[in-house]
């Protein structure tokens, strides 16, 4: 067996993949659109990220591949369709990186709550203010989640125990888990914007959620609302949350995804002092790249085995 490997991956994971064939390691192939179709003349499986763009043409280069393994849950960087057409099974690091993406959005919630960092500066500047580091709890305040999957839910298990009201809406999934076992307040979105402190995104890009959150939603948003998206970037219209940041219609945003990754120069989102962006590092931490290596790799033997995996995407 082939395996070509064109993201980073943690060598737990290589070393699982090496003992069913040989592995071919490049964490920048993706930007080499020459050499991964060459390489993937002979290769049987690919493991990718977000970067690595799965569409016909790799498709079509690729006439030995039998499983492509995702270390991440996004899909929008892949042609599904295309893949099942060539009875090419699709893996995804199923759940693995929840953790870290929930306790990500309670990190931009401290941020914009307790102003710890800009105080440390401040202290370091040879000041002592602190009226103006006066900050805000979290008990009492309303967090709205937009897309009610398992990160939102691990989410919302979080935000009770800090006595904070979570309001829930999704656009296609079910809400029974939610507003029975989580005393999450399943309602409208237009009644999510209006009532909640903080919005976090959960959501997938597809063709119905490009652009989801337009001036139309940010202007239902209460003005000291702060927006937090750890999805995918597109599902913002990021000229219309400069303008309503730099209007004061909504207090910040914290963007752990944009539209075009990485950030260009001249982006003006990167200009602005209350949005806050950080490099799509919301499920990167030890522990759960630890555990996405080691599931895709496990799940990608599987299939390699003639087995089913649990991580299949359906």
């Amino acid at each position: 067996m082939n395996i070509l490997i064109t993201e980073f991956i943690w060598p737990e994971g290589i070393q699982i993949l090496e003992s069913f064939g040989e592995v071919i390691y490049d964490p920048d192939l993706w930007n080499n659109s020459e050499a991964l179709s060459e390489l993937l003349e002979s290769a049987d499986t690919l493991i990718i990220r977000n970067q690595t763009k799965v569409d016909e043409r790799l498709l079509d280069s690729a006439p030995n591949l039998k499983v492509i393994g995702r270390l991440g849950v996004g899909l929008d960087n892949m042609d599904i369709d295309a893949a099942k057409r060539r009875n090419i099974e699709v893996i995804y690091a199923k759940n693995a990186n929840a953790n870290s993406v929930a306790e990500y959005v309670f990190a931009a919630m401290f941020d914009a709550s307790r102003k710890l960092n800009q105080a440390n500066q401040d202290v370091q500047a040879g000041n002592w203010n602190r009226k103006l580091f006066t900050g805000s709890e979290l008990a009492g305040k309303t967090l709205g989640l937009i897309g009610l999957g398992e990160i939102a839910k691990r989410v919302a298990i979080r935000a009770k125990s800090f006595g904070i009201r979570v309001l829930g809406y999704s656009p296609s999934a079910s809400t029974y888990d939610f507003s029975t076992e989580l005393g999450v307040e399943i309602c409208s979105l237009g009644e999510l914007l209006a009532q909640s402190d903080y919005i976090s995104l959960h959501i997938p890009l597809t063709e119905k959620t490009k652009g989801f959150i337009s001036m139309e939603q940010l202007r239902q948003m209460k003005h000291s609302a702060f927006l937090m998206n750890t999805s995918r970037g597109g599902t913002v219209d990021e000229k219309a949350l400069v303008e309503a940041v730099q209007t004061r219609q909504i207090a910040g945003a914290y963007l752990d995804v944009i539209e075009n990754e990485p950030i260009r120069e001249n982006n003006p989102i990167l200009y602005q002092p209350n949005i806050f962006i950080t490099p799509h590092v919301a499920g990167l931490t030890e522990e759960s790249q630890l555990r996405t290596s080691v599931l895709v790799a496990e799940e990608v033997a599987k299939v390699l085995q003639g087995k089913t995996s649990v991580c299949r995407v359906p």
